[in-house]
Order: structure tokens, then C-alpha cells, then sequence
């Protein structure tokens, strides 16, 4: 089988103005919440990209952790490659792809920190092995093998013992969004594109082209 015969034809539904919510954020929680119903693993996985001081693209996943206040929601090492890319270029796009939906958005916008103390009340409520991690891991860093990580984390369990605080270089950002692209597959490669783009306070939708 040759990668470029690998072909699917994308029959499930279709994306209507008619049937889509005005509100960019409404329209995706109702997306997220038919992701959930369908039992998909990680539906909050999602692509974050980010660009380098040099102007290369970069990207990885993380977990969606909250919409709130009209934004989204992730949490990592703010000293990491994607927290230093961040601290430069405050932008980012967000990608979610629920294949067997066949859909898929996009999330285009500024970048900030979420505040200390919601940083804090997420921290508190992850398991303990993750909140020594987060103290044990100058994540990005090159290490010269697991068995330095594992000593780490031992030694932040000795040192903080079930009570780790939240290092001051983990927390949270929210993406504040500016563009929002909702993508539903169609047969024969006729995708419904609808675009939410905030205006003064208000979404315009627009249908792109597949």
C-alpha cells in the first residue's frame, strides 16, 4: 500500500450557517461536548503552535484544561521551548482533530498567563506524581538519561514530601481568541469551512472555500 492511495470519503454530517451557533465559543463547546458523547480517547488533546525566535514554525500537543472567560486553557513549564517561544511572540493557533467526527478546529489568537492563583488551584488538584515532576523536570533540557529524572523526582518526594507547592516556573496560559475555524469533512473533498473572527466584540462568520 502506497502512503498516497490511503484515501477516505467523509459522509458523517455537514455544516450549515443555519445550524451553527453565533457564538464562536458556544459553537465550540456544543463540538466538544458531541466529542465527549462519543467516548473519543483525549478529545481534548490538542496542537499548540508556536514560532521560534528565528521565525520557524513549532508545534506539539497539550490538554485542553478549561474555555473560561472566553479563552482556552493549558498548563506547562513556563521555562520550557514552547513557555520561551510564548514569553517572545504571545501568539499561538490551537488545532483540535476529532477523526471519527471528521472534524477539526482551528484557534488563532494572543497568548497570556493565566493568574497565579488559578495556577495554584489547578496545581493542587493534579496528582502528586505530576506536581513532583513539574519540580523535577527542566522540561526541554537535554538529560543524559531517565535514571537523572527519576533521582529528581525522589529527591522532591524527600524534600517536599504529598504537599509539593507550584514551582514559580509551572502554570497556566490562555489562548484569547481571535479567529475561530470550524472544519466538518464532506464528500468528495467539499468541506464546510465556517469562520468566526471577533469583531469589535461580536463574531462574523464567513464560509472558506475547502
Amino acid at each position: 500500500m502506497k502512503i498516497a492511495d490511503l484515501r477516505q470519503e467523509y459522509m458523517r454530517a455537514g455544516l450549515a450557517e443555519a445550524d451553527a451557533l453565533p457564538d464562536a465559543l458556544l459553537q465550540f463547546e456544543r463540538w466538544f461536548k458531541d466529542a465527549l458523547a462519543a467516548d473519543l480517547p483525549l478529545a481534548n488533546a490538542m496542537t499548540l503552535a508556536t514560532v521560534s525566535a528565528a521565525g520557524a514554525p513549532d508545534a506539539r500537543i497539550v490538554l485542553l484544561k478549561g474555555v473560561e472567560d472566553g479563552s482556552f486553557v493549558f498548563y506547562t513549564n513556563y521555562e520550557s521551548r514552547k513557555g520561551r517561544q510564548l514569553a517572545a511572540a504571545p501568539q499561538a493557533c490551537l488545532v483540535f482533530f476529532w477523526a471519527p467526527l471528521e472534524r477539526q478546529v482551528r484557534i488563532e489568537g494572543r497568548v497570556e498567563k493565566v493568574p497565579a492563583t488559578d495556577s495554584d488551584a489547578y496545581f493542587a488538584g493534579r496528582p502528586l506524581g505530576a506536581r513532583l515532576s513539574a519540580h523535577a523536570s527542566a522540561q526541554s533540557a537535554v538529560v543524559s538519561g531517565r535514571e537523572i529524572l527519576e533521582s529528581a523526582v525522589k529527591a522532591e518526594k524527600e524534600k517536599h514530601g504529598d504537599n509539593p507547592p507550584r514551582p514559580v516556573h509551572w502554570g497556566g496560559y490562555r489562548v484569547v481568541p481571535a479567529r475561530i475555524e470550524f472544519w466538518q469533512g464532506r464528500e468528495n473533498r467539499l468541506h464546510d469551512r465556517l469562520l468566526y473572527t471577533s469583531v469589535q466584540g461580536a463574531w462574523r462568520i464567513e464560509r472558506l472555500a475547502p
